[in-house]
């Protein structure tokens, strides 16, 4: 079943979530879509995964690594995570240079 996580980042520029990215190799394994913004001046991630196990295994195994490397030790923040399990999926038609979801519902 689709997931959808926004986590709040300790980082403060989207330069920086991108360093952070460029030490993992790659997309993670289930990552449908990823959308990096600001709000109130804080970094949100809002990422659709193909389940919460591909999410689940993203954050334990490879960002929490590579964000303690990148942020050392102690952190300005913690890193927030909300979780949704999706039960609806409404999509539009996707405008130029958006990638099209495809629709499992």
């Amino acid at each position: 079943m689709p997931w959808i996580t926004v986590a709040t980042l300790p980082i403060g520029s989207i330069d920086q979530y991108d360093a952070v990215l460029a030490q993992l190799g790659g997309e993670p394994d289930g990552l449908v879509a990823r959308y990096v913004g600001t709000a109130d001046g804080t970094l949100r991630v809002v990422a659709l995964w193909e389940s919460q196990a591909h999410a689940d295994q993203f954050f334990a195994r490879t960002l929490g690594p590579a964000l303690a490397r990148a942020l050392g030790p102690e952190p300005a923040g913690t890193p927030e995570l909300i979780g949704i399990d999706v039960a609806r999926s409404y999509v539009r038609e996707p405008a130029a240079g958006v990638p099209e979801l495809d629709q499992r519902r």
